[in-house]
């Protein structure tokens, strides 16, 4: 018999609200059995534990849900892994490019704050030698 887990044993193994569980549910990205009365328990096999698992990491790197699931659900295609490895790259290289472009942007509010910064310092530094000069004249 293949091994089962309830929504606490994932939630609790990856550190993860139940409320976030039945999101990724929501998402498409996780697909429980039910059982008991009206459906209510949801049973993930192995297979939603490694989708958990690939998720997060993805979140990890910075990938949206979506892009996760698109993904993921390309290694639940019985086709090729060249197609899901290329696909992958694809949307890390993309993701690069993003997070390569935020760092220039951070870079420049960076220099500007230090810019900021020097020029508050030279006008501090100018209001104290004024007043020095009044507190010598006296």
């Amino acid at each position: 018999m293949a091994t089962t887990y309830s929504i606490s044993d994932l939630a609790r193994e990856f550190d993860l609200t139940t409320r976030a569980m039945r999101f990724y549910e929501d998402m498409g990205l996780l697909q429980p059995e039910r059982s008991g009365p009206g459906g209510r328990n949801r049973v993930y096999s192995g297979r939603d534990r490694t989708r958990l698992k690939l998720t997060l990491r993805a979140k990890r790197l910075g990938l949206s849900l979506t892009e996760a699931k698109e993904i993921i659900d390309l290694y639940d295609s019985p086709r090729d892994t060249g197609l899901q490895l290329q696909k992958f790259l694809e949307v890390l290289s993309k993701h690069q490019q993003q997070l390569e472009a935020q760092m220039v942007d951070l870079q420049a509010n960076l220099d500007e704050l230090k810019l900021h910064q020097r020029e508050a310092r030279a006008l501090l530094a100018k209001i104290k030698n004024v007043k020095g000069l009044k507190n010598d004249s006296l």
